[in-house]
């Protein structure tokens, strides 16, 4: 019965290679690939496709490569190979020897255009660009045949050498295959193989001037690798059937199956390369890794962990229909994971003074303090107190509403891991009016923020002795768009107009405990009271600089709640 349960829980790709191995097709081997192109960095939506692909290739006993689809030397560029690399290592994954480019394949892709030609399945049209959308017809009208249509294998044979003789100019012509003009399915009417780009290639220099397709040279690519399961998402469903059109007109090595599944899509946020590159040519943001951005070297500096965006795409699951996630399922998974991991430490992003009168001038005390409640095994550090504290300026108001638990006038709060404190007069800028000070007194029996006395003292803050605390500059991050459906935008305008103006706040004068001073790139922490912060790459010994990763509040938790209520 368990095992019935386990495989009715598995998804429909996992069903199928099942099937496969079971039927001794491939002869029960398993070989997937991931294929990015090079012309940006990796995000979210691209980690959901490998970790499929990696995952259900090591789940079989299987291998996975890694192969940059580069036939498009325009747009690429060295630096999003290394960032692709990197980013595919730092989820965890590894493709070993296994690292392929499409332009490995030059040579060959051209050897299998020739073979198309001289079987009467492609040819060299002279039709512009213009010219081949308009006899492409539409959804409701067919297209017609281009008037090169009909050459004849020597002719074309010629013409495409000349074409990789660098003969033609750039858009004089391109070879097609010859399908059918007629067919429902827009991607079977005489699709491109070949355009001439007179562009210099990373790999290949000058070598070149024809560059393949992505459909001819995908498909191939993955024949001549030993691809058992093209994994694919599902805006490709419509070009399957070319792929299997290419691989039954050619001798080729091997016949993968192309499966189809639905990508990932994230509420307030953006999943095309094209217009990510958009935001940063504009300077919208500071480059592909801004904290705001869903690159995952984006993720990676705003303090996401890999094992947080693999729990959440797991969470997510393989479906055949395009769905949008929750953000907040994101941030929930993350909280879930800095919960067990992350210090707590102490932070005041807008420091309020307060100066305990009865406490010694000249003492400085070490007050223990737990990193991390949830683990057992994180210890504790020592924390110095003083005289002079800062406090959050929320933290106090001179005339607060009900039910305002932190500090007021004559009332008392309790500071982490420290004393009880009473506020008995506040200071204030004569020209301003705003608060410059407050004088407390503490309870020496409330060492460690408890007494024996039984009374309740409800609110707490956090603080940080004036002498040791550390100043740091903090920058908090909100979404990047102010709409769930970034795109959704008026008549005549784009996602742009959707930017949220105050996605970034920046806060040059906090200070934290001096504990911080010691951490390195990368390091996660809970502030109190504040949310979750990593250390950024651009801080120095001398000026500290946190990222928000995200806030203390769950929103998946209060939605899972309402819907749980309602159900």
């Amino acid at each position: 019965m368990e095992e019935l349960k386990q495989e009715q829980n598995k998804d429909f790709i996992r069903q199928r290679v099942e099937a496969d191995i079971e039927a001794g097709k491939n002869h029960g081997k398993v070989v997937t690939r991931f294929p990015p192109e090079p012309n940006g960095y990796l995000h979210i939506g691209h980690a959901k496709a490998f970790c499929i692909d990696f995952g259900i290739a090591e789940e079989y006993g299987g291998r996975c490569h890694l192969r940059l689809d580069d036939t498009n030397p325009e747009k690429e560029d060295v630096e999003y190979i290394e960032s692709i690399k990197e980013d595919i290592h730092w989820m965890g994954f590894d493709w070993g020897e296994h690292l392929y480019f499409a332009s490995d394949y030059f040579a060959k892709l051209y050897e299998y255009a020739v073979e198309l030609i001289k079987k009467g399945g492609a040819y060299v049209c002279d039709l512009s660009p213009d010219q081949i959308r308009e006899y492409r017809g539409t959804l409701t009208r067919p297209g017609k045949d281009s008037p090169f249509r009909n050459r004849t294998v020597e002719e074309n044979l010629d013409l495409f050498e000349r074409m990789r003789a660098g003969e033609f100019e750039e858009g004089a012509c391109v070879l097609r295959a010859k399908i059918d003009m007629s067919s429902p399915n827009i991607n079977l009417r005489d699709p491109a193989l070949y355009r001439i780009k007179k562009v210099t290639h990373h790999r290949t220099g000058d070598t070149w001037c024809i560059y393949p397709m992505y459909d001819f040279a995908h498909s191939l690519s993955d024949a001549i690798e030993g691809i058992t399961h093209s994994l694919c998402s599902l805006e490709f469903e419509n070009n399957r059937p070319l792929y299997e059109w290419f691989l039954a007109q050619l001798d080729v090595p091997g016949h993968p199956q192309q499966i189809e599944f639905a990508r990932l899509n994230l509420t307030y946020t953006i999943m095309s390369k094209r217009k990510l590159l958009k935001l940063v040519q504009e300077k919208i943001v500071k480059g592909w890794d801004d904290p705001r951005m869903p690159t995952l070297c984006g993720l990676r500096r705003r303090g996401y962990t890999a094992a947080s965006i693999r729990t959440f795409i797991e969470k997510c699951g393989v479906a055949k229909v395009n769905s949008v996630a929750d953000i907040a399922l994101l941030e929930h998974c993350l909280r879930e994971e800095l919960n067990k991991t992350a210090p707590r430490v102490m932070a005041v992003l807008k420091p309020l003074k307060v100066i305990i009168d009865d406490y010694p001038e000249d003492k400085v005390e070490m007050l223990e303090a737990e990193n991390n409640p949830e683990d057992q095994n994180s210890g504790a550090r020592q924390l110095p107190f003083s005289r002079e504290v800062y406090i959050e300026q929320d933290d106090f108001m001179e005339d607060p509403p009900k039910k305002f638990y932190r500090l007021s006038p004559g009332k008392e709060i309790r500071l982490k891991h420290a004393y009880y404190i009473k506020c008995c007069r506040v200071v204030k800028d004569e020209n301003t009016g705003q608060i410059k000070e407050l004088h407390c007194t503490y309870d020496p029996a409330s060492k460690g923020g408890w007494t024996d006395d039984g009374r309740v003292v409800r609110g707490t803050s956090h603080w940080v002795s004036v002498a040791h605390a550390v100043r740091a500059e903090i920058r908090l991050y909100d979404h990047l768009f102010t709409k769930e459906n970034p795109d959704d935008a008026e008549e005549g305008g784009s996602f742009l107009d959707n930017i949220n103006p105050e996605s970034q706040e920046l806060l040059a004068s906090c200070l934290v405990e001096p504990g911080l001073k010691t951490a390195k790139p990368g390091e996660r922490f809970q502030f109190l009271r504040q949310g979750y912060f990593c250390l950024d790459p651009d801080s120095t010994g001398e000026h500290l600089v946190f990222n928000r990763t995200v806030t203390l509040r769950d929103t998946w938790s209060r939605i899972q709640k309402a819907q749980q209520q309602k159900s």
